[in-house]
């Protein structure tokens, strides 16, 4: 059987997406068997140059079976991720009409479309709320990763058949790395945009986060969790200034295996990406959580996780860190993970039960044979 996983790739420089893309992976292998081929796609261009852009959707639009048609036609499911975070419109227009116009097109070939744990909305807009709505209706299964994002898929009037977590949980556990005291993941993007929150000010609160650990007693090293590419999303450039500047340890991870190895032997992990607190809280170690959107405290606190600073009304993030750390016995944090643990893996477990409810309607694809879904 064939699958294409959307919105997410394996080579990404985000090791979040790229943490989607193998969640997403191990999601459907535990379904629907170890031998499907699985494809990725992100909103980049794939490894063969390809991606479903605005002037591909133009061409398709005007023919009877145009490039986008042509090239979901080769898949008998379609597993879409919505890179996590982004089926919504808070990115901007040009990404959710792609996401949009390739959803629906697979559902025109009746191609079953699956969103996987995700977050849903917000839609700020009536054209894309309506688009919206459509897909989810003609999903054949919907997964919210926290309760805020199904309270808003009903809204939509398509209520969602689980609520699951992030997928990053269904990922293996890590060999451990060197050991290391506080691991602190600083955001590129945070740091030099304003598009989510105000730069100086995390700027400052970092610096005074890292002064504060210091005197404390604790080592800290700063960790890259987007590693180095073109784009102004990049932790690299920042993670390596900073460290030089104040005599810390720059870890710049390779891969997603390196990035989990790394935060699995650290005592404590603080991050402003979710995946770096995700991979952190995954392999059994405490992160505290500098959030810059919704989509951080709904997922974290259904899982009973409350360790979560929003940077877009938190005037003293880091006075705030210090003391959760001041009033809270390494045990306890180490307690809190193992519970939040457990639960990740009933709510993944519901996630991939609800996968294999689809295997009768694949079952041709899963014996090898020719799906009518994608023939027609």
């Amino acid at each position: 059987m064939r699958v294409l996983v959307l919105w997410a790739d394996d080579r990404s420089a985000n090791l979040g997406v790229r943490a989607l893309a193998r969640g997403a992976e191990s999601l459907a292998r535990q379904a629907l068997g170890p031998d499907i081929e699985i494809e990725f796609q992100d909103l980049a261009k794939n490894a063969d140059g390809f991606s479903p852009s605005m002037g591909l959707i133009k061409r398709d639009l005007i023919k009877p079976r145009g490039p986008i048609r042509e090239w979901l036609s080769r898949f008998d499911l379609v597993l879409d991720t919505g890179a996590g975070d982004s089926f919504a419109d808070i990115y901007g227009p040009r990404r959710i009409t792609r996401m949009l116009y390739v959803q629906l097109a697979a559902r025109r070939l009746r191609i079953p479309l699956v969103l996987t744990p995700q977050t849903v909305g917000p839609f700020r807009t009536r054209r894309f709320r309506l688009g919206a709505r459509m897909v989810l209706k003609r999903a054949a299964f919907v997964a919210a990763r926290d309760s805020a994002s199904a309270a808003y898929a009903a809204s939509l009037r398509r209520p969602v058949d689980v609520v699951a977590t992030d997928v990053v949980f269904a990922l293996p556990q890590p060999a451990p790395g060197p050991a290391r005291d506080v691991l602190l993941n600083v955001s590129g993007l945070l740091w030099n945009s304003s598009a989510h929150a105000d730069p100086e000010h995390y700027r400052t609160q970092i610096r005074a986060l890292i002064t504060g650990l210091r005197d404390r007693g604790r080592e800290v090293a700063l960790l890259a969790h987007v590693i180095d590419n073109p784009t102004a999303d990049n932790d690299v450039p920042v993670v390596r200034e900073l460290a030089e500047e104040l005599g810390l340890e720059a870890v710049v991870p390779a891969s997603l295996d390196e990035v989990r190895s790394a935060v699995s032997s650290a005592r404590l992990v603080i991050g402003s990406r979710m995946h770096a607190c995700l991979n952190a809280i995954s392999t059994g170690t405490p992160a505290i959580a500098w959030a810059y959107s919704r989509k951080f405290a709904p997922l974290l606190g259904d899982l009973g996780w409350r360790h979560t600073l929003d940077l877009r009304s938190e005037s003293a993030p880091a006075e705030r860190t210090l003391a959760l750390l001041d009033g809270t016995p390494e045990d306890e944090l180490r307690r809190q993970v193992h519970d939040t643990l457990a639960i990740t893996t009933s709510r993944l477990r519901q996630a991939i039960d609800g996968l294999a409810r689809l295997r009768p309607a694949l079952a041709p694809a899963l014996r090898g044979e020719d799906a009518p879904s994608a023939a027609s």
